[in-house]
């Protein structure tokens, strides 16, 4: 397999960090009590299902045993995918219900998820909180049970084959559910975002349930014998350690990148104290816009780091004109406006998200009609984070005192964007970024840090031509 990192949107990759982190931290009051509410929902199902149903075949405690130590085995192999990880348990959890008493299955399940997690907690893989806990992983486990034991077909037999479609698709309804039900209750994360996640772990149950199966059929006699495909786990482990490894790369290089950015941006400050606040108010208003726009995860990070470095081209702009007391002439205009393709330029010489980033800066003094600089795009054809940090740098900047002129009052500054809406800013955008002024100015203190920059409102004056850049 490649050692190259893997690619990942912005969403994947914070759930990731997410996933990462709670691994080693004990679970807050959140998790607990949610999971705590699914585990013992299980228990409910599970113990409801042993002494309600009739097996088809005795229990053999040995037997039982060490398919719980199979299982647990295999529960410790992981793929990292976004809120949770994929287990490839099929292998062992198939042959388990049809070569053990069904009914019993998933109780013996939440067994060998307690200690796996236990194992993981011991090896200083895990936190021990989480470990009594896993019992709420056994969901899954009830409803191809269930299915089994109502349609009758609980031993391994190849005349039961549309029941076992039936159980597989059960098992995937209910541990999909399940899972989205529990992001939401214990992490907050939303069923939408999970939903993109799920296809790896169930791509991973659809290709190894059928090695499960014919290994259950091929061990009706000899329950035992099943477990003669765990050396596949051993491989499997393998591949798994790969991912986890290429997938923490990219996690760190994104991490980097975000430093980089940081550093780009306290250069920027030092080099000129304003513009370096300025910058930061803007993030922080760029952020609540893309919220309030609906943006993915993506094209908020790409409006985030886009609105940290949009000026970040002014490094190449003589101090002299930047703090000019006065209207640039036109040569000064021409140099003022190299900054967006100076910015441009640097970004990508950094490479990899911050080069995607540089297109944002370079577009993020175009205009809605075209007048913009430096390339003269119009419309939709300027991204739409470029979109964002117009209006807000627009903003912020009339709502700031500059060297050459006092601030406006929000009032002037909001009737400024509107009344430019459509030729010198998205319409959309323009809407958007009203909004949230006018909710965060009605808001009670602590405002956020961009805030400080709307209290206490300056009186009104009379309207001026547009923000330098």
């Amino acid at each position: 397999m490649s050692a190259a990192h893997i690619d990942m949107d912005a969403g994947t990759e914070r759930l990731l960090e997410e996933t990462f982190e709670r691994r080693h931290r004990d679970l807050d009051r959140r998790e607990r009590v949610g999971n705590r509410i699914f585990a013992a929902g299980f228990l409910v199902a599970a113990v409801g299902l042993a002494v309600l149903a009739e097996p088809e075949r005795a229990l053999s405690p040995l037997t039982a045993a060490v398919f719980v130590v199979a299982l647990a085995v295999a529960a410790r192999i992981e793929f990292a995918s976004g809120a949770g990880f994929a287990v490839p348990i099929q292998i062992v959890f198939v042959p388990m219900l049809l070569l053990l008493p069904t009914p019993l299955v998933p109780l013996l399940v939440a067994v060998a998820l307690v200690l796996a997690s236990a194992w993981k907690a011991a090896q200083g893989g895990a936190a021990l909180a989480r470990s009594v806990l896993a019992v709420a992983d056994a969901w899954f486990s009830v409803g191809p049970a269930v299915v089994l034991v109502a349609l009758g077909a609980q031993l391994p037999a190849w005349e039961h084959w549309p029941v076992f479609v039936a159980a597989f698709a059960a098992q995937l309804l209910l541990d999909g559910g399940m899972s989205m039900a529990r992001a939401r209750v214990c992490l907050g994360v939303a069923p939408r975002a999970l939903m993109r996640e799920l296809h790896l772990v169930y791509r991973v149950d659809v290709l190894l349930a059928p090695i499960g199966l014919l290994a259950a059929i091929a061990a009706a006699d000899v329950p035992l014998a099943a477990l003669l495909v765990l050396p596949l786990a051993s491989l499997l482990l393998i591949f798994a350690r790969e991912r986890e490894g290429r997938i923490q790369q990219s996690l760190e290089l994104g991490r980097a990148y975000r430093g980089t950015a940081l550093l780009l941006r306290d250069l920027l400050e030092d080099d000129d104290e304003y513009t370096g606040r300025h910058t930061e108010d803007v993030v922080g208003l760029c952020v609540l816009v893309a919220d309030r726009l609906g943006l993915d995860e993506d094209a908020k990070r790409a409006t985030e780091l886009g609105a940290l470095l949009h000026d970040i081209g002014k490094i190449a702009v003589p101090d002299a004109i930047i703090n000019k007391p006065g209207p640039l002439d036109e040569a000064e205009w021409a140099i003022m406006r190299t900054h967006t393709i100076e910015g441009e330029r640097m970004l990508r010489q950094v490479g990899g998200l911050l080069a995607h980033v540089g297109v944002v800066v370079r577009a993020s003094h175009e205009r809605w009609d075209g007048k913009g600089y430096p390339d003269g795009l119009a419309g939709e054809a300027i991204p739409l984070p470029a979109r964002i940090v117009s209006a807000c740098d627009a903003y912020n900047a009339m709502t700031t005192d500059r060297s050459y002129r006092k601030a406006l009052g929000i009032p002037v500054a909001l009737g400024e964007l509107q009344a430019n809406a459509g030729t010198q800013f998205d319409p959309h955008v323009v809407g958007a970024l009203v909004a949230v002024v006018e909710e965060a100015h009605a808001a009670t203190p602590p405002a956020p840090h961009w805030e400080l920059a709307l209290a206490p409102e300056a009186p009104p004056a009379p309207p001026v031509p547009a923000p330098r850049a």
